[in-house]
């Protein structure tokens, strides 16, 4: 499956794979790897303030399906993620940054997916994000992880939101 969407990922953008710079574990920056959903000129910000019309065809697809967030599979064998987790944030969200630090949230490995996503809460509500972060973590048990992945292939959630 990987190689049809990157091979498809050719035709639409002619870059299939992104890599962005995020705020991982004890806050130290990695290069989270994802399938591209946006043009290659789109500017490096969060989702929520990228313009929906940088979101291709296929992009729009691979979003909904949740199918872009394949690669960072990647990133949990190298050791930066985990499939369970609050979703890495960008340097640049500093008010997201200062808010997770003060709840602790950086002493785990980012995720894949996590108790905001599923509850579709993303990063344009720092402060709430961060509070849900949290209680992610001080409430996680292991049917909760794996119930976690399972709501997220199944659909649940929004998936980012961009600008409209």
């Amino acid at each position: 499956m990987l190689i049809v969407i990157y091979l498809i990922g050719m035709f639409d953008t002619r870059a299939p794979l992104f890599r962005q710079v995020r705020v991982g574990r004890y806050q130290q920056p990695f290069t989270l790897v994802k399938f591209r959903t946006m043009k290659p000129d789109t500017a490096s910000v969060p989702s929520h303030l990228a313009d929906a019309n940088a979101i291709t065809p296929f992009g729009k697809f691979l979003r909904r399906t949740k199918l872009d967030e394949l690669p960072q599979l990647w990133n949990v064998l190298k050791g930066d993620m985990s499939l369970v987790g609050p979703r890495p944030g960008l340097a640049t969200q500093v008010e997201l940054t200062e808010a997770r630090s003060l709840l602790g949230v950086y002493d785990v490995r980012p995720g894949i997916t996590g108790l905001a996503q599923i509850k579709g809460i993303d990063m344009s509500t720092p402060q709430l994000l961060a509070k849900v972060d949290r209680t992610m973590l001080t409430t996680l048990s292991v049917p909760q992880y794996f119930s976690y992945i399972f709501k997220t292939v199944s659909g649940a959630g929004a998936g980012d939101a961009v600008s409209k």
